[in-house]
């Protein structure tokens, strides 16, 4: 029996879908670390630049070992990952190829090549050149790969909020026309510096944890609170700065994709003065058009979600049930918004004109083309609507959002207490830091414990960032069935299994060399 072509066509987006987060969770694995060990090591040879003290020198050796064994590995998947967007998405390549191409060639060309460059010299330098020479190299290896990161996040903040375009109807594709907003938008920036601090947190609290373990082992115990007491302040420092990047991205996604922020807090009716859920048990026969309560549990922050959103305790969040109907509020002053529906019939409106289009350029008709021409460009906002024949499709999936955004906060919020608590022991209280209740060692154990918390909270942010856009490749204008390439699923199956082998085999591998090389430990120096 032959499988109905929409069932077929949901399993491609399904596996494609899948082999991409597959690939950009194992990516995601290295690059925070990679991003918060690079400013640790560089802050500890900057220490010994300044005091030459051979016990800085061997710290600061030890971690940048560790660093480079993290960074050789994020390469090559980060590689893959981005030969996915032309084998795996084909129609978004040639889409929206020029816009989006830019900021990834201008990391590969610019920012891999210089840090790549200098980690050459920061690995393998030390008595090739100068001091000074070695920790400008060091510095520039945090710098490249921190701009590497910045195009990389343009590229994918204008997926959310897709800005200094037009479509061009001649090519079929949209081109660019504005380079400078598509680098510097606000979500842009603002998803930037979110990302990064939220690594120097990452850094810091696995840079602790394996000092933990030396606690825990009685050895190299100086080494331990010396790691532990920078380790702390790049924590520190990364995780407020995150939060307020957060507050930042919270105001973003209120203003340009607010049924993400809805999914995020399960909201389906919205309210002046609209409380932000502390905890939550999503009801799962809710919809946006029944009766049913959303929540089954919840303990709520009350106006917690409208100061989060918008800085007003009463302002008005619109939920999912009020965006589909085109409702909102701002100032207490009713707005109306475009309702899902119109939406919907709009975007089927600029596609019928983009044909109309076509066929009078191929029939010479100017005329024809400048009316085709107007009513895609009026309609073109809504394009990717047109692809939908229900406005369900247009909802993502409400509790993965909610969840996995809770859970973020959740563990945000368990971080901060732990390096606030940590940097006070090891700067006060060190001998604490060894401390036995009932013959079991606390921070050892909790420090090492604390290490796969902030990768499940740093995963649990793209699952948000990501699962909270969907049904869209390009928010509004491309949905992901859209944007596929013309696979069949075996294809797509086969190499997702051998991208899952291989992963999985790196990561192994990454794992028991860095296992190796901290059962090593430093020189008896540190």
């Amino acid at each position: 029996m032959i499988k109905p072509i929409t069932t077929f066509m949901e399993s491609i987006v399904s596996l494609s879908r899948a082999q991409f987060a597959l690939t950009a969770y194992y990516h995601w694995m290295f690059v925070p670390l990679t991003l918060g060990l690079g400013v640790f090591v560089a802050l500890l040879e900057t220490i010994w630049y300044r005091t030459r003290k051979q016990e800085w020198l061997d710290i600061s050796k030890f971690w940048m070992t560790v660093f480079g064994i993290n960074f050789a590995i994020g390469v090559a998947t980060g590689i893959i990952l981005e030969f996915e967007f032309g084998t795996n998405w084909s129609n978004y390549s040639w889409f929206v190829g020029d816009i989006f191409g830019a900021p990834l060639a201008i990391e590969g060309i610019f920012a891999f090549f210089c840090e790549s460059t200098f980690f050459a010299v920061m690995m393998f330098g030390w008595k090739k050149f100068s001091p000074g020479q070695h920790l400008a190299a060091t510095w520039l290896t945090v710098i490249g790969a921190t701009f590497s990161a910045w195009w990389i996040l343009v590229a994918n903040s204008w997926m959310q909020y897709p800005v200094g375009m037009e479509f061009d109807p001649d090519q079929m594709r949209n081109v660019m026309v504005d380079f400078g907003a598509v680098a510097f938008s606000p979500v842009a920036v603002n998803k930037f510096l979110h990302t990064v601090q939220a690594s120097w947190c990452l850094g810091g609290v696995f840079i602790m944890g394996v000092s933990g373990w030396y606690l825990l082992k009685g050895r190299n115990v100086g080494f331990a609170l010396r790691s532990i007491k920078v380790g702390s302040i790049v924590g520190l420092v990364g995780i407020l700065l995150t939060m307020f990047t957060g507050d930042g991205s919270a105001v973003q996604v209120t203003k340009t994709q607010p049924m993400k922020l809805a999914a995020m807090e399960g909201l389906y009716e919205g309210r002046e003065g609209t409380p932000l859920i502390g905890f939550g048990i999503v009801n799962p026969d809710k919809r946006y058009d029944n009766g049913e309560d959303p929540m089954l549990f919840d303990i709520s922050i009350p106006k917690g979600l409208s100061i989060l959103g918008r800085h007003d305790p009463d302002a008005f969040i619109p939920g999912i049930k009020d965006i589909i109907e085109g409702k909102d509020m701002i100032d207490g002053k009713p707005v109306d918004t475009v309702p899902y529906s119109e939406r919907i019939e709009r975007g089927k409106s600029a596609q019928a004109a983009l044909r109309s289009y076509d066929e009078a350029k191929k029939a010479g008709d100017q005329m024809a083309m400048q009316a085709a021409s107007a009513q895609l460009k009026e309609d073109y906002p809504f394009f990717g609507y047109g692809y939908f024949e229900s406005v369900d499709e247009a909802i993502p999936n409400v509790p993965l959002v909610f969840y996995t955004f809770h859970l973020m906060v959740i563990i945000g919020g368990y971080l901060l207490l732990y390096i606030i608590l940590t940097m006070f022991l090891a700067y006060r209280k060190p001998q604490w830091l060894s401390f036995r209740w009932k013959n079991i060692p606390v921070f050892p154990i909790v420090s090492l414990l604390s290490i796969p918390l902030v990768w499940i909270c740093h995963q649990c942010g793209w699952a948000v960032a990501e699962c909270g856009r969907q049904p869209w490749t390009i928010q509004d204008i491309l949905p992901v069935g859209a944007a596929i390439s013309s696979a069949s699923t075996t294809q797509v199956l086969t190499t997702f299994i051998i991208f899952a082998v291989l992963f999985t085999v790196l990561l192994v591998a990454e794992v028991g060399i860095m296992v190796k090389t901290i059962r090593k430990g430093p020189s008896v120096n540190a």
